[in-house]
Formats: C-alpha cells, structure tokens, sequence
C-alpha cells in the first residue's frame, strides 16, 4: 500500500500543529514557476503532511498574485492525493456567524480570467468534469472531524469566489444573497479546478470570519475583524485537520482519482513534446 500523503493549504501557523514531527522545509521547482512558498512537510499521527501557505508566509500574494498551477503541481509532486484548503470566508446567510465552519460542496465563479486555473493549453485541450467540484468523500471526513472538534458546521453550500482584492460592494453582496450562495471568498475555486485536473481530492475547511458587507446590523467587513477571527479559529482549525487525518487512509474509491482519463480531447499525436513533457506528472498515464 502506497503512503498516504495529506496536503493542507491555508495561513500561515498551521505546520506549528501540536505534534508534527519529522518538520522539514522543501522547495519545489515547477514547470509553472515557483509556488507561493517553500513546502512544510511532517508526520502527524503517523500520516505524512504536506503544508503550504497559499499567500506565502507574512501573507505577500495576492488572490489573484498566487500561482495556483505552481501551488497544486508541487502537491502533487510530492506525493500529495488529498488537499485540505483552509480558508476565511465572508457569511452570505444569516444562520452562518461568525466563527461557524462551512463545508461547501459547490461554487460560482466570479474571478476575471486574470488567474491561470488551469494546466491545460500550449497545444493540448482536455475539459474535466466538474459538476461535483469537491470530493464528496474527503467533504463527509472533514464535516465529521468538524463535529467531533467540537465546532458548529454547517454541511455543503456554495463557495462564490471573486477575485478581489477589495470586498465586495454592498450592492455586488445583496447580489450574492440573491444566489442563494452560504460564503464568499476569494482563493478556492481556483484550487479546486486545478486539483481535479491533477486528480488530487479537494475539500474546504471555510472559517465564517464575517457577514461581507450585506447584514444592516452588524459592521461592514474589515481586515482587522477578519484576523481578530482567524486568531480564534486557529485551533478549532487544528483540531479540524487532526480528527480528519485520522479518518484518512487506504486507496481512494472516489472518481477523483481517475477524473482525468477520458477528459483529453487532443488527439495524442498532435500533442507538443515540450507540453507533453511539462504534463507528464499530471496526464502522463494516459498519454
């Protein structure tokens, strides 16, 4: 049986987790340039970890700064078949306050297009599924970890993601409410849609820090209150990841580990050496 690696993206503190050991710094070169910092690798309850701060540490990038495609390939590389993102969020209802955990099971995509979100291109096309853009396992792991830590979690919901960085104006936010989404972020459909495309599983720990800027009877979003969030909810966070790392182990049965192999429309001849060596790591099995 091969080990099972579990990757975490999120801020920073979280490789500091009571009982990592075996911490070791990686850097990790990508066909894609340079993620947004060095990897933290550990054993935790005798599972390897790989963690990474999405921003970079001292939070340097970004929503649209930081290199997903680097990001996901170094996980990958590294032997990494399931990703843990945490994340602060924005509650678009009135039943997730803050300081609740969402485990969204769906998205809207509000970005530009200024963010690359996928490997794809340079001669070779391919379309993953995506209806179903975490895994439904690792979501059912995390919602129960997030039971057994003692946090009040709310089970699916849609994840819309803008692309910042500002907060949302308070006409784009009722906009939103009318979507009927439950949060609002700015980072993880970007990763999901990577994830599938390298067939690494992908769920969300979404820490409500916030009601955006909708709610009449609670202040506008501010940076300071977010942290002030994040600072509290950083155990709760832990102790999520520590529950559920329990939970993980044995071959994965979900579709998200063969999501790529019938998404390559390209025929295989018309595919460019120098794209074909650079998706090796992702699509080499089926080329």
């Amino acid at each position: 049986m091969t080990e099972q690696i579990v990757g975490v993206i999120g801020g920073s503190g979280l490789y500091e987790m009571e009982g990592l050991t075996d911490i070791q710094r990686v850097t990790v070169d990508t066909p894609f340039g340079a993620p947004s910092d060095e990897f933290v690798t550990g054993m935790l309850d005798g599972v390897r970890m790989v963690f990474l701060p999405r921003h970079g540490r001292g939070h340097r990038l970004l929503p649209s700064e930081v290199n997903y495609r680097a990001n996901i390939y170094g996980m990958k590389k590294l032997g990494v078949e399931r990703i843990i993102s945490v994340s602060a969020v924005g509650s678009m209802k009135e039943d997730i306050p803050p300081g609740d955990i969402v485990i969204p099971d769906q998205f809207i995509d509000r970005t530009k297009g200024v963010r690359k979100d996928t490997f794809f291109g340079d001669g070779v096309v391919a379309h993953a599924g995506f209806a179903d853009p975490v895994c439904g396992s690792l979501s059912d792991i995390l919602y129960t970890a997030a039971r057994a830590a003692g946090a009040t979690v709310h089970k699916g919901g849609t994840y819309v993601c803008m692309e910042g960085p500002a907060f949302s104006t308070r006409a784009e936010s009722l906009l939103y409410r009318s979507f009927g989404v439950s949060v609002i972020g700015m980072t993880n459909l970007t990763e999901a849609k990577l994830a599938r495309e390298a067939e690494i599983c992908y769920g969300t720990i979404a820490l409500s820090t916030d009601y955006d800027c909708w709610h009449e009877h609670h202040d506008d979003v501010t940076v300071d209150a977010i942290v002030a969030i994040i600072k509290q909810n950083v155990a709760m966070a832990k102790n999520i990841i520590r529950h559920a790392v329990a939970e993980i182990g044995g071959e994965r049965s979900c579709s998200c580990a063969t999501a790529m192999q019938f998404s390559i429309i390209t025929e295989k001849s018309h595919i460019p050496e120098g794209t074909r060596q650079k998706l090796d790591l992702i699509i080499g099995k089926y080329l």
